[in-house]
């Protein structure tokens, strides 16, 4: 395959990773005149049957554009993606440096400064990350570059969403897709991911930082995910007592099993990592490869100024300049803009537009015009075609209250309206939320056919809040429902019944 050249200008150079997803090679940038990485996957290879594999080829796309929106020095930066062939690529810049996996098998017993300094800036990579929101999936040494200035670069982001949504399915290898050692619980039975999924993962990787080892090994991957589940880790102080009490602390709190007892965020484990990195202008380790250089503090998340700025000592702002007069705008010409911009795949630039056009177009015609309505409705599902669940949630709400006033509660709209704020819900990282609103949709949609798809959801949301009885409840029952319904070879029943299994099976242990 050296040699070949994909997308009509990467020209493929070295093989420099191989795995269940795919290769990763060196490449040059015929057009531009750079080196760049390129990561290719044959989605026939991993998904099967050819539908399976456009629909893969429809994820990867969507997935790689709203990668592409998120900005942060610690993330690798995508430069393109498309299809080439049978295969899927993802162009990206190429990182000089170690990956944290061989930094750390050169540097054993990794000295705890560097732990902590890898782990403060993986805090502000996934605080960026998850604001979004993505849930990288998949975050482990080998995901983690260290680069010759000691900086941190995360790779792989969204990988694994878009090759499975179930990532702890298993192949017909007996391998899962994804990294079991690094699985959180609720990963690991098939449960809704977010944020917390991502802080266990971190926890993991700090603990083999610190450790040497990954908190729980064995030689199957159900037998490791079982112990995920139903095992306690290792204080890592009975193994390097000169590791602060307050780092172990911290670690065992990102194993929690249950999401809610973790950190409620990566800022938070930023702020708890903050007393123990190296003191400003303090001596390090001189050389390349030090991750304890960066430390000046210059890639902390971004704080939220005006909750940490007190009153007092917030500045005035200036006198209001009156604006000028706006042109009157061209409403059914920015909707045919869009209408273009949808068909061509530009989702990014129909939100912007959409997101201009409805101050102007409510000034003109008035908030509960039909013209506003539709221009509302269109811009909260395109903020959900992009990924952009955080903006979509509030356009999402308003909609369901002003349909629920007009046409009341049980209006099939109305509740297509709060059926996808319960999504963003959930996409938001907040299962606990997302729950409340499906179970309260549930009565409504009872002799329907989504009345399955929230009983689904509603099973996957119990495991990521940690109910595992509730779950195998609530899946139990919905699989007899669809057995009932559609018979036992219903697409659905042959889901549940393998996660079924699969929750048995670590249970049981190996």
């Amino acid at each position: 395959m050296n040699g070949r050249v994909v997308g009509g200008r990467y020209e493929l150079a070295t093989l420099i990773g191989q795995g269940g997803m795919g290769q990763v090679w060196t490449a040059y940038d015929g057009r531009l005149d750079r080196r760049v990485a390129v990561k290719l996957l044959n989605p026939i290879s991993i998904s099967g049957p050819a539908t399976a594999a456009d629909e893969l080829r429809r994820r990867f796309v969507r997935e790689c554009r709203v990668t592409a929106q998120v900005d942060h020095p610690g993330l690798v930066t995508v430069h393109d993606a498309g299809s080439d062939g049978d295969d899927l690529y993802l162009v990206m810049q190429y990182v000089e440096g170690a990956d944290l996996a061989d930094h750390l098998a050169e540097h054993e017993p990794y000295p705890w400064p560097w732990a902590v300094s890898v782990a403060a800036q993986l805090c502000a990579v996934l605080e960026a990350v998850h604001a979004v929101p993505i849930v990288h999936r998949d975050l482990k040494p080998r995901n983690v570059m260290v680069r010759p200035d000691g900086t941190v670069t995360v790779l792989d982001l969204g990988v694994a969403s878009v090759l499975d949504s179930d990532t702890t399915r298993l192949t017909h290898t007996g391998s899962p897709i994804g990294s079991p050692a690094y699985m959180a619980p609720e990963q690991a039975m098939g449960g809704a991911v977010g944020p917390y999924t991502d802080l266990y993962a971190l926890g993991v990787l700090l603990h083999e930082l610190l450790s040497g080892n990954v908190p729980f090994a064995g030689s199957t991957a159900l037998g490791v995910l079982h112990r995920h589940l139903h095992e306690a880790p290792a204080p890592v102080r009975r193994l390097r007592p000169e590791v602060p009490e307050a780092l172990e602390a911290l670690v065992l709190r990102l194993l929690a099993k249950d999401p809610q007892a973790r950190p409620s965020g990566a800022q938070e484990v930023y702020e708890e990592l903050l007393p123990l990195l190296p003191a400003r202008g303090g001596a390090g380790v001189q050389g390349p490869l030090d991750p304890t250089r960066p430390f000046r503090r210059p890639h902390a998340p971004w704080p939220d100024r005006a909750a940490r700025v007190p009153a007092t000592a917030q500045v005035p702002p200036p006198p209001p300049v009156p604006p000028a007069p706006a042109p009157r705008p061209d409403v059914a010409a920015a909707v045919d803009e869009v209408k273009r911009l949808l068909g061509e795949g530009s989702i990014t630039q129909a939100v912007d537009i959409l997101g201009g056009i409805l101050p102007a177009a409510a000034a003109e015609h008035g908030e509960g015009s039909p013209v506003v309505r539709i221009l509302r409705k269109q811009y909260a599902s395109t903020l959900m075609d992009d990924g952009q669940y955080r903006r979509a949630l509030p356009e999402l709400r308003r909609l369901a209250q002003d349909r629920a006033a007009e046409a009341g509660p049980a209006d099939p709209q109305t509740l297509q309206y709060r059926y996808d704020a319960a999504l963003c819900l959930e996409q938001l990282g907040d299962p606990a939320a997302a729950l409340t609103e499906f179970r309260a949709l549930l009565p409504y949609y009872e002799r329907d056919a989504r009345a399955f798809d929230i009983r689904h959801r509603i099973g996957l949301l119990l495991l990521a809040t940690g109910d595992h009885t509730g779950a195998a409840a609530q899946l139990t029952a919905l699989l007899y429902d669809v057995e009932r319904t559609h018979g036992p070879y219903h697409p659905l029943a042959g889901d549940l019944r393998r996660a079924l299994a699969r929750q048995q099976q670590m249970g049981r242990g190996f």
